[in-house]
This record gives C-alpha cells, sequence and structure tokens, in this order.
C-alpha cells in the first residue's frame, strides 16, 4: 500500500479517526488548561486546501475548541508561512511568553531543512533551544512527528525528514512535552491527506491530525492527574 492508494470515501461525520467536536470537548474538559498557544510554521497556521464533507477549520483551531468549554480559555496562535526556528524565535517567542500561556504546541523546524547546508545538530540544538525558552512560562509542551510521505519527487528527502522526525521525539522527550506521532500513521496513505502542493494538509488531514492531539493531550492530563508525568 502506497501514498493515495485509499479513496477519499469518507466525510468527517462518518470519518473513524475524527472525533467529533462534542466528544473532543469532553475529552479535554477536565484537563484544566486555560491558556493555549501556538507556535512555529505553515503547519502551526494551519494552511491547506479545502476538502469536501469536512470542514474549513485548522487542526490548531480544532483543539483550541476543544479546549474552550471554559469561559476564561484564550488562544493564541502565531503561525506563519515559511518560518525557521530562529523566526519563530525572534518573531513569534515574545508574544506567547506575553501571553503566558499553560499549554504551547511548537510546530518548526521543517523549513530549517530546506536551508543550504543545514545541519541537522544545528536543527536539534535550535529546536531545543526554543523549548527552553517556551518551558521557562512552565506550560506544558506539545509537539508532533510529520508524517512520511515522502514518495516520488519527494522521495530524495526522506532521510532528512526521518532524522528530523528522530529530533522531534528527542526534544520532546527532554521537555516531557505530549507527542502525538504522525511518522507511520495510516491516514497518511488517503488520497485526501495532503494538499495540491504535496506539502501541507488539506483540511481532512487536518481533522485527523486534530483528533489524534486532542486524544494525546487527554491522555496527557489523566497521567498528570494522576500524578505521575515526571517521575521516574
Amino acid at each position: 500500500m502506497t501514498i493515495n492508494d485509499i479513496a477519499p470515501i469518507y466525510s468527517e461525520s462518518d470519518d473513524p479517526l475524527v472525533l467529533s467536536p462534542a466528544t473532543a470537548r469532553q475529552l479535554l474538559a477536565d484537563t484544566g488548561w486555560r491558556r493555549y498557544a501556538v507556535i512555529g510554521d505553515s503547519i502551526a497556521a494551519g494552511v491547506g486546501d479545502p476538502w469536501p464533507g469536512y470542514a474549513d477549520i485548522s487542526w490548531a483551531d480544532r483543539v483550541a475548541d476543544a479546549l474552550g468549554s471554559r469561559p476564561d480559555f484564550a488562544y493564541l496562535n502565531t503561525g506563519r508561512i515559511g518560518a525557521t526556528i530562529l523566526d519563530v524565535e525572534t518573531e513569534q517567542l515574545g508574544s506567547v511568553l506575553d501571553f503566558r500561556p499553560d499549554l504551547v504546541h511548537i510546530s518548526c523546524g521543517g523549513n530549517d531543512l530546506f536551508l543550504h547546508g543545514a545541519d541537522p545538530r544545528d536543527v536539534e540544538d535550535d529546536l531545543d533551544t526554543l523549548c527552553s525558552m517556551v518551558a521557562t512560562t512552565g506550560a506544558t509542551l506539545s509537539m508532533f512527528t510529520l508524517a512520511d510521505v515522502f514518495v516520488d519527487e519527494f522521495r530524495s528527502l526522506r532521510p532528512q525528514f526521518v532524522e528530523f522526525a528522530d529530533i522531534v521525539r528527542r526534544v520532546a522527550a527532554r521537555y516531557d512535552a505530549v507527542l502525538t506521532e504522525f511518522w507511520d500513521h495510516p491516514a497518511r496513505l488517503r488520497g485526501n491527506w495532503l494538499s495540491s502542493d504535496h506539502i501541507h494538509l488539506t483540511m481532512a488531514g487536518q481533522a485527523v491530525v486534530a483528533s489524534e492531539v486532542t486524544r494525546s493531550l487527554a491522555g496527557y492530563g489523566a497521567v498528570a492527574d494522576a500524578g505521575i508525568v515526571g517521575t521516574a
């Protein structure tokens, strides 16, 4: 089975991988996060093509909706197309620190790999530094790996992004971040996963991402409530 082998037969209402808004809100109702920030690149910003049968809502906005049942909830998204890790640090971090978040999703680093002479070790160091700065807020960090969609004309990029997925995993582990895995997620094989640019997710893909991030946050919140997070 390869990318796009699975036809886009679902709509949002019957997609088995997509949580309904009510279910998503229920899962996150008791997690306690009230100030949610998303920083990073175009993935953070939610860039992507519309898809029939799915609401034109980015993954981050969907997660914000799931978290937003509390009347004092606030949401900030500073994601920008083309942003590198350094761009996020210099252009977005200040706003996020001023926002005083208790949950921050960080999505950047992919653009850094396209810079001439990019060294994965430098990418990891830069991402670690950014996460360290965000962690000073005391907020819970959230991250996810990118999906393995590097086929055909993009196949030559796959080794770099294999390493990048490992970088995200290592950095997430160092900061006890909520990590959602998409590298080998089955939805990446769907014909409705990627937009026409073969880089960004469609709104169908974003609906799946939002649901998986919601599940990860709910699981992390349950473990935290049990007093297990951060223990050996």
